[in-house]
């Protein structure tokens, strides 16, 4: 296992090296100039998203298909990542993750572009698209789209459900069993001891309520989202407000520390923060960045593509908010609580706390709510996460077995029943 892990880490090392920087930075770069500086057309982009369009075709609202996209984007990465980035990039990283959304936006407007263009009709009347079809219909290397519907699949399991569902286990063994089961009875003792008992039960209970959502297909999906993102974003965000207002007297230095870490080595900064230098900085601020928002990667245009739409470039601007709303947004508010907290309080310091504990330490700021509102924001956060990622398995799954009807996304809610345990 120490060779697997020393092989998997100097791979990870190297593409997240100057490689990834060239080409997922490189492509953002080269789309906002193609496509003008698309970013000029964000609020454009947010007013249609919450605007019907009449004689349209598609499976769901343009709003539900940017809060299914978003719940799979705003996960732990948008809190625990973030942190982990101020934690091994040094401050500057946030920098960098903020200017991966800023310049992500024309790639998630391109991606989703091309979705719709190239998405089709199965025989029960569905639409279907995606990475898959456009690689398949547009550049003819079918191929290419099943690899990516097969990579696609699997990694549902990956940042997509396992990533998501330790991050729930881990904060209820951490946070909420201490807090219910005061004292020192033997059931608390025996959950200490063994904390995979609350694990299997988080993960069982997880499974259980996501089959039950999935099992009714992307409207389903759809509905639960539109409901629970907002509530989730706004509720998190508003922590974060507090947080900076405790911490208003220190922000004027925050600003200054940030962008000046992230092009030269600043060291001696407060709380154990030192600048790392641009390289590690960007590697580490533009990696996170991805993982938040997802440019790129070909997972948000699945859904994108069952929107209603008149045409694709409208369905573009609006699934391009999601990275604005992800990244430039909540990623940004995290970053500048961290770093505020980190160089305002003595006791938060990145050489004793890892980036999960550094953001858990700013939200205990907030006198009694502090951590409730962290625990919730993690809790659903991470849940949107599976359910957006269980739409895009079930899309790939059929795009596999050329199935159309409702037992692929049945077998799949079964499969993640199945995972969780």
């Amino acid at each position: 296992m120490e060779l697997v892990n020393t092989i998997i880490t100097t791979i990870n090392d190297y593409l997240w090296g100057i490689p990834m920087i060239a080409l997922l930075f490189g492509t953002h770069l080269f789309l906002t100039v193609r496509t003008g500086f698309i970013q000029r057309k964000t609020f454009t982009g947010i007013r249609l998203s919450v605007t019907k369009d009449p004689d349209s075709h598609g499976d769901i609202s343009q709003f539900a298909a940017l809060t299914t996209a978003l719940a799979s984007t705003i996960g732990t990465g948008n809190i625990i990542g973030v942190g982990t980035a101020v934690a091994l990039g040094g401050p500057g990283a946030v920098l960098w993750c903020w200017l991966t959304g800023v310049f992500g936006i024309a790639t998630k407007y391109g991606e989703s572009l091309i979705a719709v263009k190239y998405r089709v009709r199965t025989k029960d009347g569905t639409m279907l698209g995606g990475a898959m079809y456009a690689l398949e219909r547009g550049l003819h290397m079918k191929w290419l789209g099943v690899t990516f519907a097969v990579l696609g699949t699997l990694t549902s399991f990956g940042i997509g459900c396992g990533v998501q569902v330790n991050a729930i286990s881990s904060i209820v063994n951490s946070n909420v069993v201490p807090a219910v089961m005061s004292g020192t009875s033997s059931f608390k003792n025996l959950l200490e001891a063994y904390p995979w008992i609350i694990s299997m039960a988080v993960g069982f209970a997880t499974g259980a309520v996501t089959c039950l959502v999935i099992f009714g297909g992307v409207k389903s999906i759809a509905r639960v989202c539109e409901k629970l993102v907002p509530f989730m974003a706004f509720f998190y965000v508003v922590g974060c407000i507090v947080i900076l207002c405790i911490n208003r007297s220190f922000l004027g230095e925050t600003f200054s520390i940030i962008f000046r870490s992230a092009f030269t080595e600043v060291r001696s900064i407060a709380g154990g923060l030192v600048g790392t230098g641009i390289m590690m900085s960007a590697r580490y601020g533009i990696a996170r960045g991805l993982f938040s928002n997802e440019s790129g990667m070909g997972s948000a245009p699945i859904v994108a593509a069952a929107a209603q739409t008149r045409n694709p470039v409208r369905q573009a601007l609006v699934s391009a908010t999601g990275t604005f709303w992800d990244t430039v947004v909540v990623c940004l508010m995290t970053g500048l609580v961290l770093v505020s907290s980190i160089i305002g309080h003595d006791s938060i310091s990145v050489t004793s706390l890892s980036g999960g504990e550094l953001t858990n330490a700013a939200f205990s700021l907030i006198p009694y709510i502090g951590q409730p509102i962290l625990i919730i924001g993690i809790i659903t956060f991470a849940y949107s996460t599976i359910l957006g990622w269980s739409y895009y398995a079930s899309a790939a799954w059929n795009t596999l077995w050329a199935k159309k009807g409702s037992f692929p996304t049945a077998w799949h809610g079964l499969s993640y029943l199945l995972l969780h345990l």
